[in-house]
Parts: C-alpha cells; sequence; structure tokens
C-alpha cells in the first residue's frame, strides 16, 4: 500500500479514537511510561502489542524504547495493512495477523512486557481470563501487562457520575463532533484506491459487538487468580484506565 495514503488513513483513525478517548495520546504516554520503566534494566526489550489495530501504539512504543522489538498482533486486515505500510523504516517492529479470542498466538519466551488498547475488552470473560494465564507464564519475573481499556463499574451511581466525566472532559477537549467508528469505515469501504488493494470483507472492519463488561475490580482478580503478583490501576479518567499487571 502506498506510505502516504496508509498515514492519511492513520491519521484518521487517531482522530476519530479520541472521540471516544480525549486523553488517547497521554493514556499512551502512560503506558509506555511503565513499560520503560520494567524493561530500564533489559537492552533490547520484547513488547507484545495485542489489538494493535493501525500500529498507533507501536509507532509510539519504538520512538520511546528504540532498542526494543516490538511485536503487534490483531486480526484485521486492513488495519494491519496501514500498520505495515506505515512502520518507521528504522524500527523493529513486527507485525502478525492473529484472533486474539482463539488460543495459540503466544510463541513467545520470554516477554518483558505486553500492552493493549481498548481491546481486551472484546474478549468473553473466560477467555480473558486464559489469556491473562498465557500472559503471567510468557512473561519474565519483573515484566508487566499494561491494558489501557474502558472498565465498567457495577454501581449505577458510579457509572453514571464516569459517563458524565468523560462526557464533560470530551466537550472541553472538543473531541464530539470527531468522526465517528462506522463513519471511519463507510469512508474507508468508500474509496477506490483502497478497494484496489482490499476486498469489501476486507474493508467492512471486525467487531464482535460484545464487551465484557468487567470492572477493575475483576480485571484485578483474575490478574491475580492467572499468576500476576501484583496488580492495579496506575491512571484513570473516568471509565478510561490502564491497569499494570506485574509478574
Amino acid at each position: 500500500m502506498d506510505q502516504g495514503l496508509a498515514a492519511s488513513w492513520v491519521r484518521r483513525w487517531d482522530v476519530q479514537q479520541e472521540r471516544y478517548i480525549a486523553d488517547r495520546e497521554e493514556r499512551f504516554d502512560v503506558l509506555i511510561d511503565v513499560v520503560e520503566h520494567v524493561c530500564r534494566d533489559v537492552a533490547e526489550p520484547l513488547v507484545l502489542d495485542l489489538g494493535c489495530g493501525p500500529g498507533s501504539l507501536a509507532t509510539r512504543l519504538a520512538r520511546r524504547l528504540p532498542r526494543a522489538r516490538v511485536v503487534g498482533i490483531d486480526n484485521d486486515p486492513f488495519l494491519l495493512g496501514l500498520a505495515e505500510a506505515t512502520r518507521p523504516a528504522h524500527a523493529d517492529i513486527e507485525y502478525l495477523q492473529a484472533d486474539l479470542a482463539e488460543r495459540g498466538w503466544l510463541k513467545w519466551r520470554p516477554i518483558d512486557a505486553a500492552v493493549s488498547t481498548t481491546a481486551l475488552h472484546w474478549l468473553r470473560p473466560e477467555r480473558l481470563a486464559e489469556t491473562y494465564r498465557d500472559l503471567a507464564g510468557a512473561l519474565r519475573e519483573g515484566g508487566a501487562l499494561v491494558n489501557g481499556d474502558h472498565f465498567y463499574d457495577a454501581q449505577p451511581g458510579i457509572r453514571d457520575l464516569t459517563e458524565t466525566v468523560k462526557n464533560r472532559r470530551a466537550a472541553r477537549a472538543g473531541v464530539e463532533s470527531h468522526e465517528d467508528w462506522k463513519s471511519w469505515w463507510a469512508a474507508v469501504a468508500a474509496d477506490p484506491a483502497l478497494g484496489e488493494r482490499f476486498t469489501a470483507a476486507e474493508l467492512r472492519g471486525i467487531s464482535t459487538g460484545y464487551g465484557n463488561r468487567l470492572s477493575p475490580q475483576e480485571h484485578t482478580r483474575l490478574l491475580r487468580e492467572a499468576g500476576f503478583a501484583e496488580a492495579a490501576p496506575v491512571w484513570q479518567f473516568g471509565d478510561d484506565y490502564v491497569l499494570a499487571a506485574l509478574r
């Protein structure tokens, strides 16, 4: 794919995502802060990006940790095509097509860190628990899983407050009018230049339509049961969290 065309669609993706996460860049920075800290004594760390999409976080990771090897994993062929086309020339980034909802993709040992943004909430609780156990077995001692995602709170009053906080922040940041997810994919499907490279099915976007609606407390419990020594949020704004789990 033409690099310029791909870069324009990645930029448009990043803007679209800010509609849902006004502080997306800050969340990226916090995630990478954690990875940088746990990898501070590792000469060439191995970092997995789970549900990497078009490579937004993987590219930022490689920029901050130039000696790291980053492996991005996603099941969407078009988003991976964007990631491949916009991979920085000197970055050690590899992209792999695999479905996180299935087992068998975790082939690396030991891993220094694994990250994910707005992806793991699509896994059913039983599959998420398996993923946490697999990652706990693959991470080195002292390694970390760092997950930035929307977490559900079972308390209706708190849930209402976090939604209000998120919406007020979006209004202050001016992101409410940004293109939404459906509109972005509709524009992708209508672009004739992309239609020459991808099938109609590949330009439709993959969504399970399922959110596991787990609270931070439930994530923490699953992580501890999976074998992580410690787990807790290190950043929060509204329902948007960065949860770190240490092996």
